[in-house]
């Protein structure tokens, strides 16, 4: 279904006055034929929709109808753009957004990017700035350890370390 060049019995309606909601839509709608479903997405930052809605019909010859006869219409003092509605694509289907047009979120989609473009952004910084304040913690570890222990008991796990240390105090002897 998702390769259909067209879903006939969804409608895109554009133009929405900003008093127009889902039960406006639908009594508008509702003359040519029985409705499935209306839907108005909304702008998450304002609560309200972002002009547009769609309208599916039971039958793809009512939604022809609707779209011929409401196509130019007005609607609370706007003039209506009604087409079909372009086929779903399916994306981001765990997010839940997976039913909705194409563009009922093409102007969040780049913020969302945008979004997650940073926060991958600073994980990393914040990995990498981890990373280098363990490392400079194991050398600091490791060098109190070394300051704590005197120089011979290091030399016993490592015979060449003793015997370079054999060889220093032999030649600073003879110094």
């Amino acid at each position: 279904m998702a390769n259909l060049p067209v879903q006939k019995n969804t409608l895109y309606v554009g133009g929405l006055a900003e008093e127009v909601n889902e039960s406006i839509l639908h009594a508008a709608f509702i003359p040519f034929g029985d409705i499935k479903d209306v839907k108005t997405p909304l702008d998450q930052a304002t609560q309200k929709h972002r002009s547009f809605g769609f309208v599916t019909f039971l039958e793809k010859e009512d939604a022809s109808s609707a779209m011929d006869n409401m196509d130019g219409a007005e609607l609370y003092g706007r003039v209506l753009t009604v087409n079909y509605a372009l086929p779903e694509r399916i994306k981001g289907g765990e997010q839940g957004w997976a039913a909705q047009p194409i563009w009922a979120d093409a102007d969040t989609w780049f913020e969302r990017q945008q979004q997650e473009e940073e926060m991958l952004r600073m994980q990393a910084e914040n990995r990498a700035a981890m990373e280098a304040a363990e490392e400079l913690h194991r050398k600091k570890m490791a060098q109190d350890r070394e300051g704590e222990k005197d120089d011979d008991s290091e030399m016993k796990d490592d015979p060449m370390a003793r015997a370079e240390a054999d060889v220093l105090k032999q030649n600073n002897s003879h110094s």
